[in-house]
């Protein structure tokens, strides 16, 4: 209490405030009052996360998560039903663009982007439909998930992946671009970026060691081991070039265009109207150099970037004459088939044009149904299997379900599952893995077993060569049969 005839020390600073003060404080208040009201009934979260569909919906994006590795992925898929129960192909109500940050508009719908097609599947929610449309499976989920963990635990402190270890069964030589490079597309393949996902610190690391191998010319390969050198540069630009058409990051814009410029320039053309890559710029072809450079400049047009019509042109003219009857091919223009090229070949087909029915295809495809993924004690071979799964994905249907129904299971079940290695795939037993080692085997694993959601299906609206001249694949009817047959039974 204060003395009598005395103020209290709060009556005495009211007295002395300004009578301006006090107002514009009961005014403010009185605003900060109304706000709490009124606001929350009239205005929702600023911006909302949204992906547009081939039929103008809206999914909701989902945890990038499994609930428990034993959780069946119909289960999951079930959370995220189809569009519209008339559609007759999986891919057709599936989010086709890009995510982004979108503000609310009038008809609450981002805008169209015309890139990023082929590489969206890659999406949290697409990822789950996807998986039960194609018959992925709790299983295969984790081991891509085991996979990327070992991937991180061995990147090294300057952002990259070593082919020689210091894991078990390291490769004989070194080779860090090609190492950081497969890394990086294992990541990619999820869905993670330096933007989002659980190893955006990972992807950042990465992407900043691989931009910065690559000088001014475009190369990234600068040591000194010849046929390494542009087999290393076509896996490093599929991983900018995927890394750029995901995220549209200007920063990575100069990496990967310059890539595919060094890609077109170095070429070699052999005299009779085909071109191809092998070891040395401008030195001689080879099918399994040239394909890897083909998937490149593919990767260079899902993202939107600009690549040389004629080096793909001269692709295609290339592997006809690696052929005699366009089902088998070779290594070069001379020798034996072999199982490997013809995968690799075929793949390199089906992205330069060739529909779903064309009667080459399908008895190449036949060919490799007869070769089916086997863990055998030797003779393994992890890069047929690459090719081959994408080519038997691409035709989908019944071909895919036969080669699915291994690779779902014999991938995780020879998983390493305990010990320092957990999560990688041995090189012992697979014909080249001595000379690549474990990285390289363990990255292809992954990127196999991304399979259901890395790349969407050509023929069912990924356009890839040349969007919208009506050049391009067009939409098929081959998993009409196969979509009708999920849905009986969900």
């Amino acid at each position: 209490m204060a003395p009598e005839g005395t103020l209290d020390p709060a009556s005495a600073v009211i007295r002395a405030t300004p009578p301006w003060l006090v107002s514009l404080l009961v005014h403010v208040l009185a605003l900060i009052i109304l706000a709490l009201c009124y606001l929350p009934s009239q205005v929702a979260d600023p911006f909302e996360i949204q992906v547009t569909s081939s039929q103008d919906q809206a999914t909701p994006l989902m945890e990038n998560t499994l609930a428990s590795p034993t959780q069946d992925i119909a289960d999951l898929a079930a959370e995220l039903p189809l569009a519209d129960e008339s559609v007759e192909e999986p891919v057709t109500s599936l989010p086709i663009f890009d995510v982004r940050l979108q503000p609310l508009g009038a008809n609450n719908r981002p805008p169209v982007a015309p890139i990023g097609r082929a590489l969206s599947g890659r999406e949290p929610g697409a990822k789950r439909r996807l998986l039960a449309a194609y018959g992925g499976t709790a299983e295969t989920e984790r081991a891509v998930r085991l996979g990327l963990r070992w991937l991180k635990k061995n990147q090294r402190r300057n952002g990259t992946w070593s082919l020689t270890g210091p894991y078990e069964n390291g490769a004989s030589l070194e080779n860090e671009t090609a190492a950081t490079a497969m890394a990086m597309l294992a990541f990619l393949g999820a869905g993670h970026t330096h933007l989002d996902g659980e190893y955006r610190n990972v992807v950042t690391r990465g992407a900043r060691a691989l931009t910065e191998m690559q000088d001014a010319d475009g190369n990234f390969y600068h040591a000194t081991i010849d046929n390494h050198r542009l087999y290393s540069q076509a896996l490093a630009t599929i991983a900018v070039c995927e890394l750029y058409g995901m995220t549209r990051d200007d920063r990575f814009h100069g990496a990967a265009q310059g890539a595919l410029d060094y890609a077109a320039r170095t070429q070699t053309d052999n005299g009779q109207g085909g071109g191809g890559w092998r070891y040395v710029p401008g030195q001689d072809i080879d099918t399994s150099v040239t394909g890897w450079f083909a998937m490149a400049l593919q990767s260079g047009k899902m993202a939107g970037l600009e690549v040389s019509d004629t080096a793909l042109e001269k692709v295609s003219l290339y592997l006809d004459q690696v052929t005699e009857d366009g089902v088998h091919y070779r290594y070069r223009t001379i020798g034996p088939p072999s199982l490997s090229m013809t995968a690799e070949a075929l793949l390199c087909r089906q992205y330069l044009g060739w529909k779903r029915g064309d009667s080459r295809l399908s008895a190449g495809v036949s060919y490799l149904l007869k070769n089916p993924i086997e863990w055998k004690p030797r003779g393994r071979s992890v890069y047929y299997w690459y090719y081959a799964t994408q080519v038997l994905h691409h035709m989908s249907g019944d071909e895919w379900d036969r080669w699915n129904e291994d690779l779902r299971q014999v991938l995780p079940r020879h998983q390493r599952d305990r010990g320092a290695e957990t999560g990688s795939w041995d090189p012992a037993g697979d014909e080249h893995g001595d000379q690549v080692g474990r990285l390289y085997t363990t990255c292809l694993s992954i990127c196999m077993l991304e399979v259901y959601y890395r790349h969407l299906p050509i023929e069912q609206g990924s356009g890839i060569r040349d969007q919208g001249s009506g050049q391009g694949a067009g939409i098929g009817a081959g998993t009409r049969d196969r979509d009708k047959e999920l849905r009986k039974r969900e």
